[in-house]
């Protein structure tokens, strides 16, 4: 089996974001890995060429990536006491191709996300980012479904 050093962590600060951050943080512990934790801010949908009168675009796209890198600091707030060697960092793009991108760029041996598991209308819709994640990515990634209830 090859060496877990470098676990990709996706987030979308939901909740199961939040549950499967802890299968990360005890694999990172377990094989003393490095954890790069990376929040993907979606391209917003473009409306410039309709008349959509007070707005501003380009500050909405400010605005929202501002709320991203405060809720990043707001997640990794206690982290850097059990993962002194952790990253983070917030992207703008399409999420699965920005975290295989990102995932690429670290070498990451695994990469741990949640999936909403939706189905059905809400998947067709949706789409999913784990499973695109899944079927184009290097290495293994352990995708974590919600608790059920």
């Amino acid at each position: 089996m090859k060496t877990i050093d470098t676990i990709l962590f996706a987030t979308d600060f939901s909740e199961v974001s939040d549950y499967a951050f802890d299968y990360a943080a005890t694999l990172a512990t377990t094989y003393g890995a490095r954890l790069v934790i990376v929040h993907v801010v979606a391209h917003q949908v473009d409306l410039r060429n309709f008349y959509v009168p007070d707005v501003s675009f380009d500050e909405l796209d400010k605005q929202v990536e501002e709320g991203a890198k405060s809720r990043m600091a707001d997640f990794c707030g206690g982290l850097t006491e059990r993962f002194p060697d952790a990253t983070a960092c917030v992207v703008i793009g399409i999420p699965h191709e920005e975290i295989l991108r990102k995932a690429a760029e670290e070498k990451a041996s695994l990469i741990v996300m949640g999936t909403h598991g939706r189905q059905g209308f809400d998947h067709f819709i949706f789409g999913s980012t784990a499973e695109r994640v899944v079927k184009t990515s290097p290495c293994p990634v352990l995708t974590v479904r919600p608790v059920p209830a």
